[in-house]
């Protein structure tokens, strides 16, 4: 089953510049692992060393963080889109 998974722009050095890539997978956690072996180097940037997704890639079936659905389990049907949205920290704590 083919589904698309958005990267976003810090990551796409990592995909050869795509801002969308094509792949398989019946659920979310298939899809990204899938994109993980088409592409290695983003690999480490998704997983840590135990093979678990970080805690800061979030990724979005529609408007829904999957963490509110069925998180990696989540279904997919065929031409599906996700997005990856890793979380961005930094800042000094002032609003201007």
């Amino acid at each position: 089953m083919s589904v698309f998974i958005q990267i976003p722009t810090a990551l796409r050095a990592l995909t050869d510049k795509k801002s969308e890539v094509q792949t398989e997978g019946a659920t979310v956690g298939a899809a990204v692992d899938a994109l993980a072996v088409a592409y290695p180097d983003i690999k480490k940037h998704l997983y840590d060393e135990n093979g678990v997704l970080r805690s800061f890639v979030n990724i979005y079936f529609g408007e829904t963080n999957i963490k509110n659905l069925n998180g990696l389990d989540t279904p997919l049907k065929d031409g599906d889109k996700i997005m990856l949205v890793p979380a961005i920290a930094g800042g000094d704590g002032t609003w201007a």
